[in-house]
């Protein structure tokens, strides 16, 4: 399939794209079905409500394993094309097979950093799905995105609401840190993290000093599938997120706790609703809108 040209371009120094290239990548790969799952349950909810049309020409920030950038493609076929873009390449490269293997022609990957490098082109679209959040300056990455739309593009990205109602990220937190130091402030990191912009009014401001107009935020609710099993749920826990972030910048003392650490986890999942596929928790996003105003 030609139309799936990989281009390549190496993100700019950073350790940020560093962390998520060295540390994060081989976990997200390893529990990419929970992490896709807990996404698209999110994200399926809104999609065929952007203002994405037929022939429209698609950004997807931070485009993850593809599976937006290929629901975005469908919206936009036949004559319109959708570029999926993500600084970390092993993403890409599940991305680019997804795509292939769903025989989607019209899409495009690239591995560049949003903030420090814009792909070419004028979009008519600009989506982002759970990557906003980890802009180290949220501001410049905001106004990245707007620079990429045509004059009165329009712009969506869903970002984690607040910790009270995202306990499928939050819970397994406390309980680690009931048990094990919290990270220092030089541990390192991937970002702000995925709380970073859950706050309306923090959040309203940086988009208006990035330069976008009719700004509207909404709510979406889903229960999230955290692991088949009590025992995967309890590694994924432990390899991503506030709860892994914990235990990884503990070392040793994490590894010799460990057996008091997936007992307590035990008891929290306890709790958690289960069925046949698995344990499920309740997760609460933000979907915020907005354009490019026609006089930029």
């Amino acid at each position: 399939m030609n139309a799936h040209v990989q281009q390549t371009v190496a993100p700019a120094p950073s350790p940020l794209v560093d962390f998520w290239n060295d540390i994060l990548a081989p976990k997200f790969i390893t529990f990419q079905h929970i992490l896709v799952g807990a996404g698209r349950r999110h994200s399926d909810q809104i999609l065929k409500t952007l203002d994405v049309q037929h022939g429209d020409f698609v950004l997807d920030v931070g485009c993850g394993f593809g599976d937006t950038t290929i629901s975005l493609a469908n919206m936009a076929a036949p004559r319109g094309q959708v570029l999926g873009v993500d600084c970390c390449q092993r993403f890409l490269d599940h991305a680019w097979h997804r795509a292939e293997l769903g025989w989607v022609p019209n899409i495009r990957f690239k591995c560049c950093d949003i903030e420090t490098q814009r792909p070419d082109g004028e979009f008519d679209f600009v989506f982002a799905r759970f990557g906003t959040q980890f802009f180290a300056n949220p501001v410049a990455g905001l106004r990245s995105m707007r620079h990429c739309l045509r004059p009165d593009g329009g712009v969506a990205h869903m970002v984690w609401r607040n910790r009270a109602d995202n306990p499928w990220l939050t819970r397994s937190r406390d309980v680690v840190q009931s048990i094990l130091p919290k990270p220092g402030e030089d541990a390192r990191t991937c970002g702000p993290g995925p709380f970073s912009m859950a706050d309306e009014d923090t959040t309203r401001a940086q988009m208006e000093a990035a330069g976008y107009s009719d700004i509207r935020f909404q709510r979406v609710d889903a229960k999230v599938l955290v692991g088949r099993t009590v025992e995967e749920a309890i590694a994924f826990q432990l390899a991503i997120g506030p709860a892994g972030e914990t235990f990884r910048e503990a070392g040793q003392l994490g590894i010799d706790r460990r057996a008091e650490i997936d007992a307590a986890l035990t008891d929290m999942f306890a709790t958690a609703e289960r069925d046949d596929e698995g344990h499920w928790m309740d997760s609460s996003s933000w979907l915020i809108t907005a354009r490019n105003p026609a006089d930029h």
